[in-house]
């Protein structure tokens, strides 16, 4: 999990993301890139709700995910998002279960997380790992003419913690 001292490299894999997938988030590039310091320092140490993890390959942050409890006492996976030049490794596997596993270290039993049911790959992804599609739909705060379906995972099975994601000392 991040830390205040993670901020630039949470702050650097966000913004990528955000770059690099902008209809796929709740919050749009200009806005994230408008924060300042002290509110990445913030969102690193999970004071203000979300805590974040990053996966490192050879000491370069390549990928992260949230976890948050909504005000409706959901357990969310958010934010989720793997570098490109990475995608069909283990990673965004890794990511997941880590969610998943700390949503069952806080007592819920149940992951939510939204998905633009457009956006295949990262909806099979899902539906791959477990999640089921409800029926809950929104627009997208960033982009409210995209529609976003609430997909749903429920423990059934015993989730074991997951594999190292920080690399940043491994050659």
């Amino acid at each position: 999990m991040t830390n205040a001292a993670d901020w630039i490299l949470l702050k650097q894999v966000r913004l990528a993301a955000l770059s690099d997938t902008p209809t796929a988030f709740g919050v749009s590039y200009e806005m994230a890139a408008k924060y300042t310091d002290e509110q990445w320092q913030e969102r690193a140490s999970a004071t203000a709700g979300p805590e974040f993890w990053l996966a490192f390959i050879d000491g370069e942050p390549v990928g992260m995910v949230g976890g948050v409890v909504s005000q409706t006492h959901r357990y969310n996976l958010i934010g989720m998002w793997v570098e490109p030049r990475v995608r069909g490794s283990d990673i965004a596997a890794r990511l997941v279960a880590t969610v998943k596993y700390r949503a069952l270290q806080k007592g819920y039993e149940r992951v939510f997380l939204d998905v633009a049911p457009v956006n295949e790959r990262a909806a099979n992804f899902y539906l791959k790992h477990g999640f089921v599609f409800i029926d809950e739909y929104e627009s997208l705060a960033s982009n409210p003419q995209i529609m976003v379906q609430t997909m749903l995972w429920t423990e059934n099975d015993h989730v074991e913690q997951p594999g190292v994601l920080d690399q940043r000392t491994s050659a």
